[in-house]
């Protein structure tokens, strides 16, 4: 199938720069992988994912700080404004489906976008069913196509993005800036954007599941909206597609080995999950089944550094010395 098949064909131009930005993340990903550093354990899994939903929600102005949405996360009560937890709440469940989602079928997007903006819109994961136009302060820097033509542009960009020979890290850079562009949803287009990049990048290599690179263009902001004007005054996304290789370059350069070992879990942590099991049970009784009779050891070197890694939490979280506390693996978002 070539180019002169699909119907919707975005403008880019394949530079110097871009080409070796995509040899140099194809190689660092490689050598992650055949480190085997490709599957980062638990505790790095989840920060490094409290990261990316931290750092997408403040693009859009959302006013949680990381403790905040850690603390969110881990069932804890926070002050903030209901909207900004509720954002933060919907990220999650947003994120726990996300890679069991096909990232070329519509309605799995539209499902996304339900969950993401679930009791912030009136139609969540719904298309939008008027015109809208971008700004950025008091200026209007885009104005999105019709209404009418927002179903069949996403379907001609879904299907473009599928079939295309196109290496899979352009085509996740072309479909990010597409969406932007096409602003298919009333609210929560910069989110869905770049968490289905995510999506897409994961297809291609699994560490992309868990690489904060929306740490990386937070960090960048300025420049992330600099790109996407840039590239929409030219109607030619090849501005934007080097600024977001450039990040996921900078990010893979920070995941680096340090980060691994800093994520290992040990012995003593080891014989600690494996003797609770699926089990809800006391201090007490792991301390028996593991053998041992002194409580500050036990505590000083199986649960603390448990409950610290985040793979073990507590059945009374809000009342850590309570007589009826009890420990269970940690599950959910991981």
């Amino acid at each position: 199938m070539g180019t002169r098949d699909f119907l919707y064909k975005p403008q880019y131009t394949i530079t110097d720069e871009i080409l070796n930005l995509v040899t140099l993340i194809s190689v660092r990903v490689d050598l992650l992988t055949i480190q085997n550093l490709g599957k980062p354990g638990p505790k790095l899994r989840r920060n490094n994912r409290i990261k990316s939903i931290h750092s997408s929600l403040a693009i859009e102005n959302n006013s949680l700080s990381l403790d905040q949405v850690t603390a969110i996360l881990e069932g804890k009560r926070v002050l903030a404004p209901p909207q900004d937890i509720c954002e933060a709440e919907n990220a999650f469940k947003a994120y726990e489906r996300l890679f069991d989602l096909n990232p070329y079928d519509p309605m799995d997007l539209l499902a996304a976008h339900g969950l993401l903006m679930n009791k912030l819109l009136k139609e969540p994961g719904e298309y939008r069913q008027g015109n809208v136009g971008v700004a950025r302060g008091e200026e209007l820097v885009h104005i999105a196509p019709p209404a009418e033509n927002v179903s069949g542009l996403m379907a001609d960009l879904l299907y473009w993005v599928e079939h295309a020979q196109v290496h899979p890290l352009i085509k996740s850079c072309v479909f990010h800036y597409e969406f932007e562009i096409i602003h298919p949803f009333p609210d929560g287009n910069g989110r869905m954007g770049r968490m289905w990049q995510t999506l897409l990048l994961s297809r291609w290599k699994e560490i992309f599941a868990w690489l904060p690179v929306e740490t990386m263009v937070y960090e960048r902001q300025a420049e992330y909206y600099a790109a996407l004007d840039e590239s929409n005054n030219a109607s030619d996304c090849t501005v934007f597609i080097e600024f977001i290789l450039k990040s996921i370059w900078e990010t893979l350069e920070k995941f680096s080995e340090s980060d691994q070992d800093s994520d290992q879990v040990s012995d003593q942590v080891k014989k600690l999950l494996e003797a609770l099991g699926d089990r809800v049970l006391s201090a007490k009784e792991l301390m028996d089944l593991l053998g041992l009779k002194h409580r500050p050891s036990f505590r000083k070197n199986y649960l603390n550094p448990a409950l610290e890694e985040g793979l073990v939490e507590m059945t009374i979280p809000e009342r850590p010395n309570s007589r009826n506390q009890r420990y269970k693996k940690a599950g959910g978002f991981l």
